[in-house]
């Protein structure tokens, strides 16, 4: 059996361990074998590249005890990648971190169809869940003025509504008016449908076609694009591509702010 002797060096005659400092950009280290002094600019896998006062880089491997800082002995490690988190939300408002959803007010925002409230949801989710607004949507305006009666909205319990192509005279313009009061908003946007608020930019397309009068809108929209004529899939990927509110269109911003300030300010818990 192998016998081991104890270490009987002095405590102060140890040499001391050489601590571990984080490769940081702008670090002024110095490469002691060539001489080569410069700060930090990179830290990669097992390298290091360093840039000196004339500009000149070098790249140095990342070993033990190998470069000095501030005339000691170091061993340059790479630096623990920071978690940045989000200033802004999708929307554009500051964000609040760890903030929890906010109990549901009784007011409410009804968009007109599935696609349009994930849209709401993708952008403004963050926000609505801040201020405790639920979004709904209706499949259409027809039904409008009996929600809004079912609904009875208050001081306490306000509605706001935003409806699809929304032009002064059609017959959606009429319902709008017809349910429109104190504590009930309906707004609209100019666009045939809620895919067209969608910036042209965003999707890497020219424009949105114009889709001959009698078509189903987001058919030909497809079509005219060359995309499968499966519109589910083709809002999937339009969805996609929206991050922010800067690939949205500025009527519909504008529309949708309105609702959020409308069901909120003044209103209860």
């Amino acid at each position: 059996m192998r016998q081991y002797s104890p270490d009987l060096t002095p405590p102060w005659k140890k040499p001391n361990p050489v601590p571990e400092v984080p490769a940081d950009p702008g670090l002024v280290v110095e490469e002691p074998r060539t001489g080569f002094c410069g700060a930090v600019i990179r830290c990669e896998a097992g390298t290091v590249t360093l840039e000196d006062r004339f500009g000149k880089h070098r790249v140095f491997p990342l070993e033990p005890g190998g470069f000095l800082l501030e005339g000691r002995t170091v061993t340059l490690v790479r630096p623990k990648p920071s978690v940045q988190r989000p200033t802004r939300t999708a929307s554009g408002s500051v964000a609040v971190p760890g903030a929890r959803a906010r109990v549901a007010r009784a007011g409410r925002i009804y968009v007109e169809g599935r696609h349009d409230a994930e849209l709401v949801e993708k952008v403004w989710g963050d926000d609505l869940r801040i201020e405790g607004v639920v979004v709904e949507y209706l499949e259409g305006v027809d039904d409008l003025p009996s929600i809004v009666e079912s609904f009875a909205p208050g001081p306490d319990a306000r509605l706001g509504v935003l409806v699809d192509h929304l032009v002064p005279g059609t017959k959606e313009w009429r319902i709008a008016q017809s349910v429109t009061s104190e504590h009930s908003l309906v707004v609209g946007h100019p666009y045939i449908d809620i895919w067209e608020a969608v910036k042209p930019a965003s999707l890497g397309i020219a424009g949105w076609p114009r889709v001959p009068r009698g078509q189903d809108w987001k058919t030909g929209v497809c079509r005219a694009l060359g995309w499968p004529e499966n519109t589910g899939e083709a809002w999937r990927g339009i969805l996609s591509r929206v991050r922010s509110y800067k690939d949205l269109e500025p009527e519909l911003l504008g529309r949708v702010e309105e609702l959020i300030d409308f069901v909120t300010v003044g209103c209860g818990p």
